[in-house]
């Protein structure tokens, strides 16, 4: 790699990197951060390519790229973990929670009580670290 390539995928990185920071804040960080001593370049391709060229795309909002992204991980179970960064996100980007249990309990119909019982798990967790709960519902 010529030292304009490497220039080129540092400044992806840094460009990803803001994106990331705008939309999933620390906890996206500390993610990238985990990776370090296993897979960074899985690390740089999340932060350059995922956030950096696609998360950063104006076709969709913030807000409806992270409902779509709820509705995926939900739909595929077993991405708890990933549900846990996506709704922070989500918070970070303007969802109300209200309109994030909404989205979970949509889903339903779609994935199954099971799937959108583990993803509502998951945004109880989230909201109760975030001082969130209990919701007002109408």
């Amino acid at each position: 790699m010529g030292t304009n390539d490497a220039q080129v995928r540092r400044e992806r990185f840094e460009h990803g990197l803001e994106v990331l920071d705008r939309i999933d804040g620390e906890v996206g960080r500390r993610v990238v951060e985990s990776l370090e001593d296993i897979s960074p370049e899985l690390g740089h391709q999340i932060v350059a390519w995922g956030f950096g060229e696609i998360y950063n795309r104006p076709q969709l909002a913030p807000r409806d790229r992270q409902l779509v992204t709820l509705g995926m991980l939900t739909a595929l179970g077993g991405c708890e973990p990933q549900l846990e960064v996506h709704i922070n996100a989500s918070l970070n980007v303007g969802l109300t929670p209200e309109e994030i249990v909404e989205a979970l309990l949509h889903s339903a119909g779609y994935c199954g009580f099971p799937k959108a019982l583990n993803a509502t798990f998951v945004a109880k967790k989230v909201f109760t670290e975030r001082g969130l709960l209990p919701l007002q519902h109408s």
